[in-house]
């Protein structure tokens, strides 16, 4: 019986290698499947890149970025203040690479040793329905609205190195309703969708920014899931605009990286 049982497992085990999906510090290769239609096979770096053939169902490689370009001169500002600033409000519409730029700052500062942790926060608001109770622990319930998080990240980082980084510690998620009373110390901290924190909400955040850190506010004033007098990032960021620590960055529609439709929809709704 023993013995049965242990053959099990020793073929579980060799039926399943790692090295076979990740391999260390090389390029992740996945298919990717465009939507049906027009414009299914534009990429944010056809710009820049001689165009590659794809097949006949419109996949398309997706590699790990190791660098970030700036696509806009309003994305080129928001690189270089993330640089040289302690706290940086990232304003516009959707699809201008606000979260995904202050992600990639944050990884990049974490690898170089310039941070020891980063730190990642996001208010807990539904966008126009109730889903209910949610199960499992703090970061199980909080998963779904750190989704857009997690993806930015997992262009930076393998699988792996994602899981190790969380359970060490070194990718912090910290719900904003427990921010109240920390000390942000050597961190780089990402408030994302912050229009949807009231005023209060986002002066006790940025009142946790810590020695050695940066904080990263990002959001769309225009897209509040909340009343429009209950949010408070166009009140803060106008404030925060005269303080020569800070930098305010307004992205406009120009700067709009993701489908072409997105910045023509932006103009039409």
């Amino acid at each position: 019986m023993g013995k049965r049982a242990a053959t099990k497992r020793q073929k579980a085990q060799a039926a399943f290698d790692a090295s076979n999906f990740f391999e260390k510090g090389a390029a992740r290769e996945t298919q990717l499947y465009a939507i049906p239609g027009g414009g299914k096979d534009w990429h944010p770096d056809d710009a820049d890149e001689p165009k590659r053939a794809t097949p006949a169902h419109g996949s398309r490689n997706q590699r790990y970025q190791k660098t970030v370009k700036p696509r806009s001169e309003n994305q080129a500002r928001l690189l270089e203040v993330l640089e040289d600033k302690s706290l940086v409000c990232a304003l516009g519409p959707a699809g201008t690479g606000k979260t995904y730029l202050a992600i990639c700052k944050a990884v990049e500062a974490l690898q170089k040793g310039k941070v020891a942790r980063i730190i990642l926060s996001r208010p807990a608001v539904e966008a126009g329905e109730q889903i209910g109770f949610l199960p499992g622990a703090m970061e199980d319930k909080l998963a779904p609205y750190l989704r857009p998080l997690y993806d930015a990240l997992s262009d930076r980082l393998s699988p792996q190195q994602l899981k190790h980084m969380m359970a060490e510690g070194l990718i912090e998620i910290a719900p904003i309703g427990f921010m109240r009373g920390r000390t942000l110390n050597n961190a780089f901290v990402v408030i994302d969708e912050a229009q949807n924190c009231t005023y209060t909400q986002i002066k006790m955040l940025l009142t946790r920014l810590g020695w050695h850190s940066t904080m990263v506010v990002t959001g769309d004033p225009a897209q509040s899931d909340l009343l429009p007098e209950l949010s408070g990032l166009g009140k803060a960021a106008e404030r925060l605009e005269k303080l020569s620590g800070a930098s305010v960055i307004r992205l406009q529609g120009q700067d709009v990286v993701r489908h072409p439709l997105v910045a023509e929809m932006l103009d039409v709704l």
